[in-house]
């Protein structure tokens, strides 16, 4: 098990869209391009068939946090008179938007609650190992 600070620092790198590994800035080619493994630590982002489910999961619950903070908000401010049309307009808008823009950081949270609650195996740690040893090599004879 972990201590705080230490899992601290690997959430904090996920909601910041880094590798929670290593805190590699690249997981990334650009917003919802993700690497098949960190630049830095060769982590592979993947671990399992059907890993991403918990990252839809994270990214449902945020976008209805904040869907349901806008009606809750709106009908607080214009009760008795709630403008229901716009307001579910404006709602629907919203759900689409923060849905595509934080899906790569929900996938980032979710690789660093997953690293959390499953540490790298000893293979995984063998075979990033063997990784930079070969990146190292390679950068070396350039």
């Amino acid at each position: 098990m972990q201590n705080l600070g230490t899992s601290l620092r690997v959430l904090l790198r996920g909601f910041l869209r880094r590798c929670p590994n290593c805190g590699d800035p690249g997981p990334y080619r650009w917003w919802w391009k993700m690497r098949l493994r960190c630049r830095q630590c060769g982590l592979h982002f993947e671990r399992e068939e059907g890993y991403w489910t918990g990252a839809m999961a994270i990214n449902l619950i945020v976008t209805e946090l904040v869907f349901a903070a806008i009606m809750v908000a709106t009908v607080i401010i214009t009760w008795p008179d709630v403008p229901m049309l716009p307001l579910l307009l404006v709602g629907l808008a919203v759900n689409a938007v923060v849905a595509v823009t934080f899906y790569p950081i929900a996938r980032t949270i979710w690789i660093a609650i997953d690293l959390l609650l499953h540490p790298l195996e000893d293979d995984e740690v063998r075979e990033t190992a063997e990784l930079r040893r070969i990146r190292d090599q390679t950068t070396a004879n350039v």
